[in-house]
Order: structure tokens, then C-alpha cells, then sequence
């Protein structure tokens, strides 16, 4: 059963917002009551009805607050609605996100069908109109999203919201609010798909469901598409990879997707994404509290999907692949045991301490896979370590990388994208914690720094290329009773392939 697609109508236009007709007009109030710039103008228009009942004390502006109003004077639309912007001064990148979201949660509750949103027009320092509406859509399917695909009663909105409308200031700003529109459409999808498949459980999104959605993409914009099966991965000798999936029944798939959207011969960027459908800790069994949400473990191989998703919409002239190592970790008598060794496709071998421990060894056999297409550049994402959490929580993904200039276009992808990450360090000093008397290496370094010397870890088999490993455990879904999938780092993978887009034009 699939999850239902958002299906409101997006779009940008100018105009005066006292002229708008439409069942809801959005605009903002900055604390203190002060009327933002569209605000002012539907409070000239009926004859200061805004400033009034703010006068009254019905709002003050904080943010969060939200006040609608119907039959405002001289004014065609139905409703009026006040979104609190907080403090002028602290308007910036999270406060412009709430806003919108604020606002699109007022009109889906309120039951309107169509709305035109101004906050679109509110500046938010150092960025631009296709900034503000590509993070106006991104933050509205936010808001609209919700996983009821295992629900046997979906629940349907009386009035489904079904058009909104965000306003540019001027005309001369609509050619760029169409291409943050269009972004911000592709990418609102891609995490969209992200999170539907992360949502999704583990008895049936299994390795072969990841597959089947890989296939159903590549028909869909005409990728490449490759699953090998346990008998090709053995041929190619992945024995790291297919060690994690011995004791499960669901066998394991390696998914490759290509997008040969740039010129022939030209050097594609590799995203390779962890795919543990569900992690029990396989013999080093986790704790049962919170286990429930290691289905999330595939999110790094959901993002990748969810990427290509938005790199079809988009067509971008780029050569893009995408490796998805899937399978699950679970404890039978086949699973591997602490003190095994396995021998990787480098041929590298590794001694498993903990095989809890597990998305390194999916992952190490990716990244060598990925050495035969001669990439400009390979980043791998993953729910790699509990220990980044606990240094970064769950605000910035962590970064590491052996090439600085390939670090700071991640970097500057990710602010772009608000889907921000934190650079960590990887240096040979960690290497050390992974020494082992008995193999060439073992598969954790202790406790100390562990998110560090896992990626120390990916590193030793990422040395042919320039490579960036992303440590998204904190970031990629939310636990706990409201439990889900953010779809995170969509939005900072397809902002890093349209930065590179932009450079070779």
C-alpha cells in the first residue's frame, strides 16, 4: 500500500494583496503589533480594520501565533489570516520556516481550499526570492505530509487545501520565485519519497521493496537500473556486505541507479546510501527500548532514492549514480559472531567486534564498488553511529571528508538547503583505535570518538577518489511517540548537484 501524494497546486504571483481573491489571504505581524509590508497594505485598503483589532489586544505578534479573520472591509478575500513573525530583528532562516509552516497549518485546519501566502515577500538577510520560495514549498509539504498508508481508515479533510498561491514583491521577482518554485517542487518530493519509504515498516519495506522502488524510478525518468542479487555480490566479492545479512530470511540486494544526464566520458558523482531495513544489532542484540524505530536504518538509502526522485524532475545535465547496499541485521545461527573475520571486495579483512556495527560493513564494499566508475566525487550517507547523536544531536548532520574543496561544497549545499552539517575531524591519530591483532582492522575503535573512527573506518576504503561521508543518525528521522522520517539530506544532496550543475555552465 502506498502513501498518498500531496496534491496542492503551488504557484507565484505579484499584485497588490489587498486585490487578492481568494478564500484566505496570509499575512504577517512582526511583535510590538507592527504590520508587515503586504499587512500594511490590507490594513490601508479597509480603513485600519488590522491595526484595530491588534490595538484590541487580540494578538501581539509572537511567533507561532496565528489569528483568522473573516469579512475584513473592503477586502475580496474571505478570511484574513495573521501569522506572529516574533522579533523583527531575530526574522531570519528558522523564523521564516515557522512562519510558513504556521501558516499552512491554520488554512488546512480552517478548511480553506485556496490561499495566497505573503509572507514569501518578508526579507530574510543574505538570501534571495528563489531561496524564499523553494523553502516556502519545501516547508509547506512538511506540514501537509502524513504517513497513513498502514492506517485502514484514512482519515480526509472536509476542505482539502488544494491551491496556494506565495506572493513575490515585484514582478521583476517572478522569473526567479518559478525557479525556486520549480526546486523547491522537486526537492518537497524527493523528501517526500525519503520519507514514505523510512515510514514505511520493515515487514514490508524489506530489501526487495527498496528494489522494486529503484525499478519503478528508473521507468518513471529512464535511469539505469541494476540489483545485484546474493549470487552477484558473492561473484564480486563483497563478503563484508553480505556477512551483515546471514541471519536474516529476506535475502540482500545491491541497487544501482544511473542518471546519464551529462556528456558522455564525463566523471559522475557517486551517492551511495546505507539500506538497513531493520537493525536488531544482529548477535550484539540492542536493547529493546527504542528498537522499534531501526527500521529507520535505511534512511541513508531512502535519501538516495528520494535524491534521484528530484534529479529526474529536475533533468539535470549530470552524470549521477546511486548504490543502495540493502539487507537487514538480525540474530540467527548464521549471523556473524563478535571475533569473526570477513574479507571485504578491497580484500581488506576485518575483525567484528560489534556487530552492531554493521552499516561499515555494508558500506566499506560500496565505496569499493564505486572505485570502477572513476568519480569526480563520492558521498556516502548514513545512520552510522548512536555516539553522533550524542555530539551533535539532532540539528546538523555530521561531516567528514578527504578532500577540503568537496567538504565545502557540502557545506554550502547544506546552508543553502537548511539542511545543515557540522565538519568533524578525521584524522590518522583515530586510526590507531582500530587496530587489530588479528585482521586488518577492526570494526569498531572503542567508545571514545566513535562516530569519528567509523568514518576513520570508511575512510581506509575511500582513497581513489575525493570522498564525503555524512553521519545522519541524528538527523534522519525523529523518535519517540511522534516517531517519523524528516527525509533528510534530500535537500542537501540535490542543492550539491545543482551547485556543480551551475559551476560547469
Amino acid at each position: 500500500m502506498k502513501n498518498r501524494e500531496i496534491e496542492v497546486e503551488f504557484s507565484i504571483k505579484s499584485g497588490a494583496p489587498e486585490k487578492q481573491r481568494t478564500a484566505c489571504i496570509v499575512v504577517g505581524v512582526f511583535e510590538g503589533r507592527k504590520l508587515s509590508g503586504p499587512a500594511r497594505e490590507v490594513d490601508r485598503a479597509s480603513d485600519g480594520y488590522l491595526a484595530g483589532i491588534l490595538r484590541g489586544g487580540d494578538m501581539e505578534g509572537k511567533a507561532g501565533a496565528s489569528l483568522l479573520l473573516h469579512g475584513v472591509p473592503n477586502i475580496p478575500a474571505e478570511r484574513v489570516l495573521l501569522i506572529g513573525l516574533g522579533k523583527e530583528r531575530e526574522f531570519h532562516e528558522k523564523a521564516y520556516r515557522d512562519a510558513i509552516a504556521s501558516a499552512v497549518k491554520t488554512l488546512r485546519d480552517t478548511g480553506a481550499m485556496d490561499a495566497v501566502i505573503t509572507l514569501s515577500e518578508l526579507a530574510v538577510k543574505k538570501r534571495d526570492v528563489i531561496w524564499s520560495i523553494e523553502q516556502a514549498v519545501v516547508a509547506s509539504h512538511g506540514t501537509l505530509y502524513r504517513f497513513d498508508a498502514m492506517k485502514s481508515k484514512r482519515e480526509d479533510a472536509r476542505r482539502p487545501l488544494k491551491r496556494v498561491v506565495f506572493t513575490v514583491a515585484r514582478r521583476g521577482e517572478l522569473k526567479s520565485g518559478e525557479t525556486g518554485l520549480v526546486h523547491g517542487q522537486a526537492i518537497a518530493r524527493g523528501i517526500d519519497l525519503a520519507k514514505d519509504l523510512g515510514n514505511t515498516p520493515s515487514n514490508v519495506c524489506t530489501p526487495d521493496y527498496l528494489a522494486a522502488e529503484a525499478k519503478r524510478l528508473a521507468k518513471a525518468y529512464r535511469f539505469g537500473c541494476e540489483v545485484l542479487d546474493q549470487a552477484a555480490c558473492e561473484k564480486l566479492g563483497m563478503g563484508s556486505f553480505l556477512s551483515v545479512g546471514k541471519g536474516s530470511d529476506k535475502p540482500p540486494r545491491f541497487i544501482v541507479l544511473k542518471h546519464n544526464g551529462g556528456n558522455k566520458g564525463d566523471k559522475p558523482v557517486v551517492l551511495v546510501g546505507k539500506a538497513i531495513t531493520f537493525d536488531a544489532g544482529g548477535i550484539s542484540l540492542k536493547p529493546p527500548a527504542e528498537m522499534d524505530e531501526m527500521n529507520y536504518d535505511m534512511s541513508g538509502g531512502g535519501a538516495v532514492l528520494g535524491a534521484f526522485r528530484a534529479i529526474g524532475e529536475l533533468g539535470l545535465p549530470l552524470n549521477v549514480i546511486g548504490l543502495v547496499p540493502s539487507c537487514e541485521n538480525l540474530p540467527d545461527a548464521h549471523a556473524n559472531k563478535p571475533g569473526d573475520i570477513v574479507t571485504s571486495m578491497s580484500g581488506q579483512t576485518i575483525e567484528i567486534l560489534n556487530t552492531d556495527a554493521e552499516g561499515r560493513l555494508i558500506l566499506c564494499d560500496a565505496l569499493t564498488y564505486a572505485e570502477r566508475f572513476e568519480p569526480d566525487a563520492v558521498v556516502d550517507l548514513a545512520t552510522l553511529t548512536g555516539a553522533c547523536v550524542i555530539a551533535l544531536g539532532a540539528h546538523p548532520s555530521a561531516l567528514y571528508a578527504n578532500h577540503d574543496p568537496l567538504a565545502r561544497e557540502i557545506e554550502h549545499a547544506a546552508d543553502h538547503a537548511w539542511d545543515r552539517v557540522w565538519r568533524m575531524p578525521l584524522w590518522d591519530d583515530y586510526q590507531e583505535q582500530l587496530k587489530s591483532s588479528l585482521a586488518d582492522m577492526a570494526n569498531i575503535g572503542g567508545r571514545p570518538a566513535g562516530s569519528i573512527t567509523a568514518a576513520c573506518f570508511l575512510s581506509r576504503f575511500a582513497k581513489k577518489y575525493h570522498w564525503a561521508h555524512l553521519d545522519i543518525a541524528g538527523t534522519a528521522y525523529k523518535g519517540g511517540r511522534e516517531k517519523g522520517s524528516t527525509g533528510r539530506p534530500v535537500a542537501l544532496l540535490v542543492h550539491f548537484l545543482l551547485n556543480r550543475v551551475a559551476k560547469a555552465s
